[in-house]
């Protein structure tokens, strides 16, 4: 199975992928303000690339839960100086996590592989966008809005919703001349789901591979984690150990992509999953 992604096709038969989580902002979950400025945020890609990450997906705009929107001047001014000095000296596949069409237009004249939206594509906009520069394409499902998607989602049977979704959206891009090839998908963990619907989707993976196309899991030191451990004050070493497990599980469950941000801990993991495989 092979995904394209703007100049390259990254073979995702065997899924394993890591992309390394790179956010230009001030007010992330876990890594507000930690990686804002250009030079910090080349050093840290670096030192993810070092690590394993075969994707960087670069994010301007914190979308967790309660969160609210930025401008799209406000992200631009984030996430373009990092791309640009990061593709100065590197070649590794760079994503970009947005929702406005204007901003991934901006990042991929820049230089970025991928659009990532947590919206979906509902855009048609963003459709155009990867059409015309032959995007790699995340198609993400969302219920609701960052600012209060978690307030109280239902869902009568959240795995075939979201399926439905992805088929909808599979056919939307297809029409609007998008190659197959260029989708992938994202369950939007967390993204209005309880833990009970989290849980739920990452048991079906493979139901929601949809028309053969490859399924990022993104879960990397998410509230979800504190709720199935009964551990509220969890420190981010401990998120990243328990990151790891739920990788390695849903690496076995069907996921080829896993969105973290601890790149080493992860890989380490997948490799010891890969031992075993083998060893049997």
């Amino acid at each position: 199975m092979n995904w394209t992604v703007r100049h390259s096709k990254l073979d995702v038969s065997k899924g394993g992928i890591l992309m390394g989580i790179l956010n230009v902002t001030p007010d992330s979950f876990s890594d507000g303000g930690a990686h804002n400025a250009p030079m910090a945020a080349l050093q840290h890609a670096m030192e993810l690339e070092k690590q394993g990450a075969l994707i960087i997906d670069i994010g301007g705009e914190s979308t967790r839960p309660g969160s609210d929107e930025v401008s799209e001047e406000e992200e631009l001014n984030r996430v373009i100086p990092a791309i640009k000095l990061i593709r100065k000296h590197s070649d590794i596949l760079l994503s970009i996590d947005t929702r406005h069409p204007s901003v991934a237009h901006e990042a991929l004249k820049a230089g970025v592989d991928i659009l990532n939206d947590i919206e979906g594509f509902r855009d048609a906009r963003m459709i155009e966008l990867a059409k015309e520069f032959r995007a790699g394409s995340v198609i993400m499902h969302m219920q609701g809005q960052p600012k209060t998607m978690q307030a109280n989602p239902q869902y009568d049977d959240v795995v075939e919703e979201v399926k439905l979704f992805f088929e909808e959206m599979y056919q939307r891009c297809l029409d609007g001349g998008m190659d197959a090839e260029q989708i992938c998908w994202d369950p939007g963990i967390g993204f209005g789901k309880s833990l009970t619907h989290n849980l739920a989707l990452i048991a079906h993976l493979k139901q929601l591979q949809v028309k053969q196309r490859p399924v990022l899991l993104g879960l990397s030191r998410k509230r979800m984690l504190n709720i199935i451990l009964d551990e509220p004050q969890m420190n981010l070493r401990e998120k990243d150990m328990d990151t790891a497990v739920m990788t390695v599980l849903g690496h076995q469950k069907g996921a080829s992509i896993h969105r973290v941000h601890d790149i080493r801990v992860c890989a380490q993991a997948l490799k010891l999953q890969e031992v075993l495989d083998f060893a049997n």
